[in-house]
């Protein structure tokens, strides 16, 4: 039986937390903010958007401190994946040629999706027609409520593009 982790035995944050904390502390706060925003007049779909999006630039706002600058460390890069701050499956393909622009890794799960066939948000962007909206079906997947999926977005605005 494996060993009751309380909040007494967890280790502190190694050094370096300190400076990225307040920019954590903000995605978290707009992540409870889109969790209890209401969802009267939605589609089902729109709902859950605003989480998947933050939950996208939460990782990658890490990937770039690691990656891009070397603005952190590797043991606090290590401690921010243990302690779920990023998703380590979708850092791990944006290390991979061709999928920098990844939205969510179950867009290259081919079984998940119809005819066993990619996520229509991996199509290049020189293939799509101008501004066309997409609907990422993949990403429904990962709701937390099966009555509730995820939205429309346009490949500019997500997919791989967030500011």
């Amino acid at each position: 039986m494996p060993p009751i982790r309380s909040s007494r035995s967890r280790k502190p944050p190694p050094d370096g937390f300190e400076d990225i904390e307040d920019t954590l502390l903000e995605f978290s706060n707009k992540m409870k903010d889109a969790e209890n925003a209401s969802h009267e007049g939605k589609k089902r779909n729109e709902v859950l958007w605003p989480i998947f999006q933050i939950s996208h630039q939460r990782s990658r706002y890490i990937y770039e401190l690691y990656y891009e600058k070397e603005a952190i460390s590797k043991t606090l890069y290590d401690w921010l994946l243990k302690n779920g701050y990023a998703e380590p499956m979708l850092i791990a393909k944006w290390k991979k040629q061709g999928y920098e622009k990844l939205c969510c890794v179950r867009c290259i799960q081919a079984n998940e999706n119809n005819f066993n066939a990619t996520c229509i948000c991996r199509v290049p962007r020189a293939q799509m027609k101008g501004e066309q909206t997409i609907e990422c079906s993949d990403v429904y997947m990962k709701a937390p409520e099966p009555s509730v999926s995820t939205s429309m977005w346009k490949q500019s605005q997500f997919c791989g593009q967030v500011a």
